[in-house]
């Protein structure tokens, strides 16, 4: 034994060290005749076996071994194997002195001993904190390591109860440990007893030696031979003060078949002592007396990512920036744990510590921490980023691109086996108040390190694989395509000659195939797209390889993901040109985009092909032009809607015509399709070349980082865009900028409202119905979102449109401040939020009586209407007499916008608009809703504090008599109800009680505690009856159409004033040029009659054309259809074409007799009428179409009277201003809208003192009324005078049966007397059961309508008897006649004398014979199949006193008469 080697070990005695070496240590082993038992070794062990004879009998096969036996037999079971094996692990290189991976041949068994004692160092770190060294040697050339650490030494003391010093107790005897006390919470790393016995057992000799400064002694024992002999303690007296414990020992190599401690193994060991530098805290560690650099655990990771990026540098960056990478997240949680994160060279990996013990297969505490970062990093890196495409993120792809570092305390753990390689315990048994979490803080510094883009690499790289799949090919046939039409030359050589036709569904496939008849199957093909293309910009892999229709384009033309084309490669697919073929509406174009964002996004290049893409054109209008002569029909097809306007308002006068609108490519027949086709050119485009900033606009319009400059691009966004129609070469940012920004508007167009009204479109359509309808009598919901639908061209579910009709009628608190409907029904209610209401077909509304004080129908022909399909629906917009949208509010969810606007004052809006009109300075408002009781604070320049009410009553119990706006009575209760407390929570209210009318009132009663706390809190806040209501998303379409966010209400209030004082100027000049015209119209029909009866013009026996030249000599004007004089003849038809147009009239009014009904106007094809062109016999019509029998003196004086009328009117317009207008609406608003509060006000009254809503009158009578018997006769009685207003005189048969009241509103008929009475308010009825309640054969209505004659006219409605009527009577045909000249009675015989006489005036004619009489209904039939043309001379539908007169003239040589209206 060398010298270095005696001062390791001694002999066992008190005074002598015995000197001991390798050599001699075998020679006396093999020299004995029976080994010891620690000289046994595995062969040895296993030779002897072999040679010993079976045991013949149970005693010899069954034998029980002592612990240390069973150790040294069955090793694996306690340090693992004891054999060399080959393993990739950490080691550290000593000559570079860096931690490597690399695979070494160690005996695990070895590996495990050296681990016990190390560990059992660091333990001492816990028990004694002020320990600051741990030492460790190791020789290799003599087989010696020897650990110490300069902590708390082992007590030297008797153990009373094992009789032995307790180093000697724990150091050599099995299952000795302090750690056997479970309910005692340790985080050291002994646990079962074994430990350093197990070095011990396995060296040949072992050695501790302790300093107790306790009690001032030194201790010093060895053992030898596997722990079978052990000296006697040296105990010494302690010469210094420090504390230490040092253990020495050679391994037994012959128990590991090794010679040496070789290099492999030493670089573990090193490695090891390494690993106490990170998880040893404040502690130096030594290393054959060298001290370690290494003084933190972020200090140790540092080594192993030094190594991780020698090895694997990190990928560049896939946008080709330079970035610099976080290496490193380190962060210590708290006191237990610590934990650091790096990328990993493309597996997981892991360095794990439990109480300073290396679990290198790591356990349950490796997999707490990484689940919880695998599952954040996947849950951000799966969502969409700006910019990026969502990727589809596997766990198991994040996990591989992890190291992580961990450095644990846990309480009493427990491990797979004694090796301590595994943590089992499971994380609710880990110990300690604080756990682990991955935190945001910790999740964003892991984002700034490079595994997010490698883990994009992986995942992009996965979904190309997977894209990669349905890649196409250049292939003659294509096969499970069932709806592809191929075209013949696909897939071969000329297949980049050849056209596929996208087309926007099964139906417009088949005109394409209609189409290909004319050009061939050669080198066109066809595809049907089902519904719109996948935005693929930012879809997942996952979601683009599923996708049908795209795997089918992708077959179908040849196409391979990532493959960039050009002008030579593009050969390599089956269709060298794409041809898309949609409908010409928004949703068309649509499509489109969804195609050009398809192809720039996935196929680089194509795009940048001259002629790659086309789309097909097909009318949007087509006109039939009826050509004079032999000449036939002229169709002529028009592709915009502004190419038609400007045609129908030039050429279109000029001629007759019918339009028929295409809305979709369904609507051509195959004949128009081969039409088409014939002229390709015509209906073909192309997309240029991808240039400038098209690649920006497409991701503009597709991406969803794009939102905020979306946002920017649609407020810049005028109406009326579109492109041009002429080019022929479309640029891609044309395209994006003028056709489909009109599909990105229409969200918006459907969610924000005007400024003007207030209204959104389908707000609007319901209005224009109903004044269509002019709703004046109850309608079911139902019936009138169905009226509604079929006359507006609404195009959405008709639930959608009963929605719209009941939000526009609902009435109660926090809804609308003025409805526009009637809620005759139940239509919802406070409780929530108007969603209870009743289903449509069980409710009634009707226009509200205030709507036409707000929308004046005199500004109905000043609007703009929208033209949809053939129908003229809606206008653009109304204009109310006050700004509605700040009457009842609004609310709305866009595309990029949204907004909400607060309901105001109606009241204060009027005392601001004067205010405007009188140039003052604007007030500022305050919010308001119609019944609400709560408070409003200013909390700011754009927020309201909304409070409801609550008030103590006693000393427990509150009372809610008011709650905030636009919270509902429902979710209070439901908060109150869960103050009644669960099995979770502790009640704090007691009871509840609900007194709600048409108010508010909760009487809650409270705990005591509950009642002091809600009294610190505040009763308000307690109880959350306080809300906000913001100003800051007041967003509306302006004036000129745009979306506009309004910072002020009272910037809202201007908008909408200069607008709307605009059109009061403009419904003034309307109206002036209407009197004007009337004026003049009167004035040239007086001059006419005069001329007529002072014989200075004669009309008899006279040409059409003699009489037109007769006129024209005269002087006399020319008026249009519509009562517009004519300024130029060139707008006229005259000569041979006025002649060919009359006669055409003449020939169509004969083919119509007879031949109008029902059936064939319902069936008739989706055409306009015909448009029929002004002609010079036209412009005569109001003189030469006058009745014959109002050629008189009476009636020119009449007309003279007429016209004097119509002057003044026009002088009284004259004199007043725009603003004397709008001062005269705004003030018959005012007046009704105080009769609208008061109507509510008196309704909520009567739902309080009731409990419940009545029956209307007109209900509970239209029930007595349909039971009354109708059979009785009706005579209507003459009058003895004429009076101002047609009354009905009814005489009944004596009958005890009740009548029902006057005041209900009559049903309409349709009948010729309905037609006399609709649009009279001064026609009585006698019975007038409700609308819905009887029908038609139930009611008995007697109008009498009084003539200029003494007869009798008899109506008797329940028989089929004709009526009389006298020919010669001037009755009213839409209204009772107001006034009456009192003329002398005469009979009916005198009447027809008269008429006789008045035919002489005009010149020799024949005597006429009396006609029939005629029902009315063979009255009305004859009008209408004669096309009576009215020329109206003054019409005012809402002024039912109104007297207005409409001639009505057939072209014919028939006497006309002439109507009143």
């Amino acid at each position: 034994m060398s010298e270095s080697e005696s001062d390791y070990f001694t002999d066992g005695s008190e005074d002598d060290f015995v000197p001991t070496s390798k050599k001699s240590t075998k020679k006396n082993a093999s020299s004995k005749s029976k080994q010891p038992l620690g000289d046994a070794t595995n062969s040895t062990v296993s030779s002897s076996r072999s040679s010993t004879p079976k045991p013949t009998n149970a005693s010899e096969t069954y034998q029980k071994l002592s612990q240390l036996e069973h150790i040294l037999k069955r090793p694996d079971t306690y340090i693992g194997s004891v054999e060399k094996t080959k393993t990739e692990m950490w080691c550290f290189d000593a000559e570079t002195e860096s931690m490597v991976f690399k695979e070494v041949t160690i005996v695990p068994g070895l590996y495990k001993i050296f681990d016990e004692i190390l560990v059992n160092a660091a333990d001492n770190k816990i028990r004694d904190p002020s320990m600051k060294n741990i030492r460790v040697k190791i020789d290799a050339e003599n087989n010696i390591i020897e650990v110490m650490n300069d902590g708390k030494g082992i007590p030297i003391e008797m153990h009373t109860k094992e009789n032995m010093y307790i180093p000697e107790l724990i150091f050599g005897n099995l299952l000795t440990s302090s750690n056997y006390d479970d309910d005692q919470k340790k985080v050291t790393g002994g646990r079962n007893g074994f430990g350093a016995k197990l070095c011990n057992i396995f060296s040949t000799q072992f050695e501790v030696e302790t300093a107790d400064l306790n009690m001032g002694k030194l201790y010093k024992q060895s053992w030898t031979n596997n722990m079978s002999n052990v000296s006697k303690p040296k105990i010494t007296t302690l010469r210094t003060k420090k504390e230490y414990t040092k253990i020495t020992f050679r391994p037994d190599l012959s128990k590991f078949d090794m010679d040496c401690l070789d290099n492999d193994l030493l670089s573990v060991l090193r490695r090891r002592v390494y690993d106490l530098c990170g998880t040893v805290k404040n502690c130096n560690i030594y290393l054959n007396d060298k001290r370690l650099n290494i003084s933190s655990f972020k200090g140790y990771v540092e080594m192993y990512v030094k190594a991780i990026k020698e090895r694997s540098p990190e990928p560049e960056p896939q946008d080709g920036t330079i970035k610099n990478f976080t290496t490193i997240v380190h962060e210590v949680f708290n006191d237990r744990w610590e934990v650091a994160f790096a990328v990993s060279d493309g597996s997981f990996n892991q360095v794990s510590f439990v109480n300073s013990i290396a679990t290198t297969s790591g356990g349950t505490h490796v997999k707490y921490v990484s689940d919880q970062i695998i599952n954040k990093l996947v849950e951000t890196l799966s969502k969409k980023e700006k910019g990026k495409k969502k990727l589809m993120i596997k766990p198991q792809e994040v996990r591989d691109n992890m190291f992580l570092f961990i450095n644990c305390l846990i309480e009493n753990p427990a491990f797979t086996s004694q090796t301590k390689e595994q943590l089992t315990t499971k994380v609710s048994q880990f110990g300690g108040k604080d756990k682990f979490v991955a935190n945001d803080n910790l999740i964003n510094r892991i984002l700034k390190t490079s595994i997010v883009d490698k883990i994009r690499a992986i995942a992009n790289a996965n979904e190309d694989k997977a894209l990669q799949k349905a890649d196409g090919s250049r292939k003659s046939r294509i096969k499970g395509q069932v709806n592809l039409v191929d075209a013949n030359k696909a897939g071969t050589k000329d297949g980049h000659n050849c056209t596929l036709i996208l087309t926007e569904g099964l139906s417009a496939m088949n005109l394409a195939v209609a189409g290909l008849s004319v050009v061939g199957r050669d080198y066109y093909g066809c595809f049907p797209l089902r519904g719109k293309l996948l935005n693929v910009r930012e879809a997942s892999a996952d979601q683009i390889s599923k996708n049908a229709e795209i795997n089918s384009l992708k077959q179908i033309i040849g196409l391979q993901h990532k493959k960039v084309y050009t002008a030579e490669n593009i050969k390599s697919l089956r269709y060298g040109h794409i041809m898309i073929m949609t409908d010409q509406d928004q949703d068309g174009s649509h499509i489109k985009g969804l195609i050009i964002n398809f192809l720039e996004t996935s196929f680089p290049g194509l795009l940048d092909i001259p002629g790659f893409l086309l789309e097909f054109i097909t009318p949007i209008v087509k006109v039939t032009v009826k050509a004079r002569g032999a000449g036939g029909k002229r169709v002529i097809p028009f592709y915009t809607m502004p190419e038609f306007e400007h045609w129908r308002d030039t050429e279109g006068k000029q001629c007759r015509w019918t339009q028929k609108y295409y809305k979709g490519l369904g609507t051509s027949t195959p004949m128009e399709a081969r039409e088409y086709f014939t002229a390709l050119d015509r209906h073909l485009k192309r997309f240029h070349a991808l240039q400038g900033e098209d690649k920006d606009y497409i991701d503009l319009a597709f991406s969803k980082k794009k939102a905020d400059e979306r946002k920017e691009w649609l407020q810049g966004f005028l109406p009326g865009t579109h492109l041009d129609p002429e080019i022929t070469e479309i640029p891609i940012s044309d395209f994006i900028n003028k056709e489909f920004i009109l599909f990105s508007m229409s969200d918006n167009v459907r969610s924000i409202p005007s400024v003007l009204d207030g209204f959104k479109p389908g707000q609007r359509k319901v209005l224009y119905g109903c004044f269509k309808k002019k709703l004046r009598s109850e309608i079911k919901v139902a019936q009138l979102a169905g009226y509604v639908s079929e006359n507006t061209g609404y195009h959405h579910g008709e639930q959608s449109l009963v929605q719209t009709i009941i939000g526009l009628a609902q009435n109660f608190v926090g809804s609308n401040n003025i409805n526009v409907l009637k809620p005759n029904g139940s239509f919802g209610s406070r409780a929530a939020g108007g969603k209870d209401f009743s289903a449509a077909r069980y409710i009634f509304t009707e226009l509200s009586e205030i709507t036409r004080k707000i929308f004046n129908p005199l500004d109905d022909p000043l609007y703009t209407y929208v033209q949809d399909d053939e129908q003229t629906v809606e206008p653009e917009w109304y204009l109310p007499v006050l700004p509605m949208i700040l009457v009842n509010g609004a609310e709305g969810i866009g595309t990029g916008w949204s907004t909400n606007i607060p309901s105001y004052n109606p009241k204060d809006l009027v005392t601001n608009i004067r205010r405007l009109m009188n140039g003052e300075e604007l007030q500022e408002m305050t919010p308001w809703y119609k019944g609400w009781g709560g408070d409003l604070e200013p909390m700011g320049p754009q927020k309201f504090k909304v409070s409801g009410r609550i008030e103590q009553i006693d000393s427990n119990t509150v009372e809610i008599t008011e709650i905030p706006v636009k919270t509902w009575t429902n979710n209070v209760k439901e908060f109150l109800l869960s103050g009644f407390g669960n099995e979770k929570t502790q009640p704090w209210i007691k009871d509840m009680e609900e007194h709600h009318t048409t108010s508010i009132r909760f009487v809650v009663k409270l705990t005591d505690a509950e009642m002091q706390k809600s009294l610190r809190i505040g009763l308000l806040e307690r109880f959350k009856l306080v809300s906000s209501l913001s100003l800051a998303n007041m967003v509306a379409f302006d004036p000129m159409g745009r979306i506009k966010k309004y910072n002020d209400v009272l910037e809202i209030i201007k908008d909408f004033y200069y607008v709307r004082l605009e059109y009061y100027q403009k419904r003034k000049d309307y109206m002036t040029d209407n009197l004007q015209n009337q004026l003049l119209m009167l004035s040239e029909q007086a001059r006419f009659i005069k001329m007529i009866i002072e014989k200075q013009l004669s009309v008899a026996n006279k040409k059409k054309k003699q009489l037109v030249a007769l006129l024209e000599e005269h002087n006399f004007t020319k008026f249009s259809k519509d009562g517009k004089p004519i300024k130029s003849s060139e707008e006229l038809l005259t000569g041979d074409d006025a002649d060919e147009e009359e006669e055409t009239q003449e020939q169509e009014g004969d083919e119509d007799v007879g031949n109008t009904s029902v059936a064939n106007i319902q069936e008739g094809e989706p055409e306009q009428a015909a448009h029929v062109p002004e002609t010079i016999y036209s412009s005569y019509d109001y003189l030469l179409g006058m009745a014959i029998w109002s050629l008189t003196y009476e009636r020119f004086m009449r007309i003279m009277q007429q016209r004097d009328q119509k002057e003044a009117e026009l002088n009284a317009l004259l004199s007043k201003s725009a603003k004397d207008l709008w001062n005269q609406d705004l003030d018959e608003f005012l007046a009704e809208f105080d009769k609208f509060l008061l109507r509510d006000e008196q309704e909520r009254e009567s739902l309080a003192s009731n409990g419940k809503k009545k029956s209307t009158k007109r209900r509970a009578k239209a029930t007595a009324t349909k039971d009354q018997p109708n059979n009785k006769k009706v005579k209507v009685e003459p009058k003895e005078k004429k009076s101002t207003s047609a009354k009905p005189i009814v005489k009944k048969e004596a009958s005890n049966e009740p009548q029902a009241s006057s005041s209900s509103k009559p049903k309409e008929k349709d009948d010729i007397l309905s037609f006399f009475s609709s649009s009279s308010s001064s026609a009585k009825k006698t019975t007038k059961p409700s609308g819905r309640a009887t029908s038609n054969k139930e009611i008995e209505t007697i109008t009498l309508f009084s003539d200029d004659d003494d007869d009798e006219d008899i109506f008797n409605l329940n028989s089929s008897s004709s009526t009389k009527v006298k020919k010669e009577a001037k009755s009213r045909s839409a209204t009772p006649a107001a006034e009456k000249s009192k003329k002398s009675k005469s009979s009916g015989k005198q009447s027809i004398l008269d008429e006789l006489e008045d035919l002489e005036i005009l010149g020799n004619f024949d005597k006429p014979e009396p006609k029939e009489r005629r029902t009315r209904e063979t009255a009305s039939t004859t009008k209408r199949n004669t096309k009576k043309k009215p020329v109206i001379i003054d019409s005012d539908d809402e002024d039912e006193d109104e007297e207005d007169d409409i001639v009505m003239s057939d072209g014919d040589d028939d006497d006309d008469f002439i109507v009143d209206e």
